[in-house]
């Protein structure tokens, strides 16, 4: 029988082992396939249902069948170390402030420098014993500059929250007190969610874990194992499906959250059976902790690409192209998947543990490694983020 997700980690805290397994969370969702992993350069490989699971969803018709996927290649070394880059927003300028986990700092990358706009207070990580709190995701408020807020997801040690923190510009931008938005996200030492992502309606989606307690995602009072929608404030906003925060239910760990236009997408981490890609929708339940990847039939949302666990772990995640990108961290790559046929691709193995994946203005992708993160060996100027062009 194949261990729990939750036993391999906990065994990494006592005994290191290089690459385990990556951050907790995983959910059931709809759309079908398993993608393998291949080894070597960029392999694209149409997901199909697997053999030990039905799917609702037919697969590709001949006259659908995938596109050769673009070919990344990094164009550059962005910034060196870094103490896992975890979140990410973009400045009109195009240079980006990135989150490190277990530092606590918040940094500005761009024009070949690093400089650290501040240190967020409050911050509580558990990396000493192979936790996943600590700095998590990155938003800047749409309204940027007029309305100058940078909004964090982090643990504490009494909860996950959400704060909001004012830039200023004296002698460089700076960092403000933060202000809490949302708190009470049960926390524990793995499942802790962390994504932020800004509509073009103006609200925050916010992604949490389920904290270790399975059960909290399929309750629809609960914060935890869900998808929330808010205002920039942190209220409910008009249209949220069951009348409090949550937006989607069933999730065990999403770390990842992006937009393609109104559609939101997000990666989820499994347990021992599937990883995820989902198209969320709203009040959408996505299965967790009855299935792990498709039910095909069973009622659940399904994901329209699944892979083993062992294969990808996804954290970050970016559109771009016409697919989403994954930072892939057991699977130590960035798998791309094709939005309309759920055809995927690895690509940039060699460089290890690999979490954020952003979009960049000018039409790159940033991405980040994550070997400081107590499951790998770092290598010398680790964590690095590089810009990779398509």
């Amino acid at each position: 029988m194949p261990l729990d997700r939750r036993v391999l980690l906990r065994a990494a805290a006592v005994a290191p082992l290089a690459g385990l397994v990556a951050c907790g969370g995983g959910e059931p969702s709809s759309r079908t396939p398993s993608a393998t992993a291949s080894a070597g350069g960029s392999s694209a490989s149409p997901s199909s249902p697997s053999p030990e699971r039905s799917s609702s969803a037919s697969s590709p018709s001949p006259s659908s069948s995938p596109s050769a996927p673009p070919r990344p290649r990094i164009a550059e070394t962005l910034a060196t170390g870094l103490d896992v880059p975890w979140g990410i927003a973009f400045l009109p300028d195009g240079s980006a402030l990135v989150s490190c986990r277990d530092s606590f700092e918040i940094v500005r990358v761009g024009g070949r420098r690093t400089t650290v706009v501040g240190k967020v207070p409050g911050v509580v990580t558990t990396v000493d014993i192979g936790g996943e709190g600590g700095l998590l995701g990155l938003a800047l408020h749409p309204g940027y500059p007029d309305e100058p807020w940078l909004y964090a997801y982090h643990s504490t040690g009494q909860d996950n929250r959400v704060v909001r923190m004012r830039l200023t510009q004296r002698g460089g931008l700076r960092l403000g007190a933060p202000q809490e938005v949302l708190t009470g996200i049960h926390t524990s030492l793995h499942h802790n969610g962390g994504g932020l992502r800004f509509a073009p309606d103006g609200h925050l989606y916010v992604s949490t874990g389920d904290a270790e307690d399975r059960d909290s995602a399929q309750d629809k009072a609960s914060l935890n194992g869900k998808i929330l929608r808010i205002t920039d404030t942190g209220g409910v906003p008009d249209g949220n499906p069951f009348g409090n925060e949550v937006w989607s239910y069933g999730h065990r760990n999403v770390e990842g959250l992006a937009l393609d236009g109104d559609q939101l997408w997000a990666s989820e981490f499994g347990d021992h059976e599937y990883d995820e890609l989902n198209r969320i929708v709203k009040g959408g339940n996505y299965g967790w902790p009855e299935v792990e990847g498709s039910d095909g039939k069973g009622g659940y949302r399904d994901p329209l690409a699944q892979w083993p666990t062992s294969d990808c772990s996804p954290s970050g995640i970016a559109i771009a192209r016409g697919r989403a990108w994954l930072g892939a961290l057991q699977g130590q790559c960035v798998w791309s998947v094709d939005l309309a046929t759920g055809a995927t691709a690895r690509h940039l193995h060699g460089h290890g543990r690999l979490r954020l994946a952003a979009a960049a203005p000018d039409g790159s992708l940033w991405v980040g490694t994550s070997n400081r993160d107590g499951r790998a060996t770092p290598r010398s100027g680790d964590d690095r983020i590089f810009r990779v062009t398509l």
